[in-house]
């Protein structure tokens, strides 16, 4: 007898991507746990904005959409984002009645080995699934990347990543060394400069501030790029790598103020601070490496779809090694609009490969 529960879809991850790919069942006549079912490993609705630190209000976040069939209206510019987005996100699952199950962590994702009907087994805290596809919506912030620098473990001040920054209160009278040239870094060394003793910004490359507004058309080839890495078997890039960094009023301040003066990257960490080839030291009590995340795909491991390249290579949604996975919420999809598109992308095939007979994949897969 199997010990695991059947449906023809699974959906992991309840965030932006994750939400929109339900919706999208529910919409197209998938009934949640007959159907699909969502597991979430976060505690409670609210995706990754749920951890987000409590000075980054809602006025602040840039480009947050909508998620499809319900607008986020009279949200207050004031509050933290955590809240507004979580509260958010909780009236959509009620509403739309996904029935998302939490905390669920899924530790692997297989292919049934034996009497194979195009099934994948996902196993999780809770127990085992069995499904004909599955939606992987997972994200990036349980995958913080913190680089590796010669005498990091010397250092005798505080480490931390983005993903544990608590707002700028508590680095008040202390020397921050913020590393990393994208958005995060930039608003960081903006809301600290008030409270600390000093700021010192380093990145590896020179930032690049985009003047104008954000125009579809620059939208539309930020995305491409990104998709053609995907497509390459690569590792995705974020898209403001690629678009650059907006240069409004605050931010012109910040650099005429000397907040915003960036510093190429140091060579090494000392107990005391950091320091360059050319002699040149920082001291520091704390380093904070807002230098970006890393896809959370470990639990597919199982099914062997890294390209040599190091990433998944990625045709719209799919997986080009496995037609049973689409990942949503990656790579050109990881905006909030592009994961709502993602998701009903996602859904649209899915419905065509279950209409058809049992998918065909490679040996090296069934056999992972």
């Amino acid at each position: 007898m199997n010990n695991f529960r059947e449906v023809e879809v699974v959906v992991i991850g309840a965030g932006q991507a994750g939400l929109s790919s339900a919706y999208h069942l529910r919409r197209t006549g998938f009934e949640p746990e007959r159907d699909f079912v969502v597991l979430d490993h976060s505690p409670a609705p609210g995706g990754a904005w749920q951890f987000r630190w409590p000075s980054l209000t809602y006025g602040k976040v840039h480009g947050m959409h909508a998620l499809p069939g319900m607008e986020l209206t009279d949200a207050d510019p004031q509050r933290p984002s955590s809240e507004v987005i979580a509260e958010y996100f909780t009236a959509y699952e009620r509403t739309f009645d996904l029935r998302v199950r939490r905390p669920v962590n899924v530790t692997a994702v297989r292919a049934v080995r034996e009497g194979d009907d195009g099934r994948l087994l996902v196993e999780t805290s809770d127990g085992t699934w069995s499904t004909r596809a599955l939606i992987n919506a997972t994200g990036t912030w349980d995958r913080p990347f913190w680089p590796r620098y010669p005498g990091q473990e010397t250092f005798r001040g505080r480490q931390l990543h983005t993903a544990h920054y608590p707002g700028p209160e508590a680095f008040a009278g202390l020397r921050v060394v913020v590393v990393g040239g994208g958005a995060s870094g930039t608003q960081h060394l903006m809301e600290l400069a008030p409270y600390a003793a000093a700021t010192t910004w380093v990145t590896r490359r020179e930032p690049v501030f985009r003047e104008g507004p954000f125009s579809e058309d620059v939208g539309r080839e930020a995305v491409a790029l990104v998709e053609e890495r995907v497509r390459q078997g690569l590792p995705p890039k974020s898209v403001v790598s690629v678009t650059g960094l907006p240069l409004n009023d605050a931010v012109r301040q910040a650099i005429t103020d000397g907040v915003l003066d960036r510093q190429p990257m140091f060579d090494r960490i000392t107990p005391e601070g950091v320091e360059w080839n050319d002699g040149r030291r920082v001291e520091a009590d704390v380093i904070l490496w807002a230098t970006g995340f890393r896809a959370a795909i470990d639990h597919l491991a199982p099914l062997k779809l890294r390209e040599p390249g190091g990433g998944i290579r990625v045709e719209g949604t799919r997986a080009v090694a496995d037609p049973r996975i689409h990942l949503v919420g990656y790579g050109p999809s990881a905006s909030t609009i592009g994961a709502n598109r993602a998701g009903r992308a996602a859904v649209r095939d899915i419905r065509r490969l279950l209409t058809t007979e049992p998918p065909q994949v490679s040996a090296e897969v069934v056999a992972a």
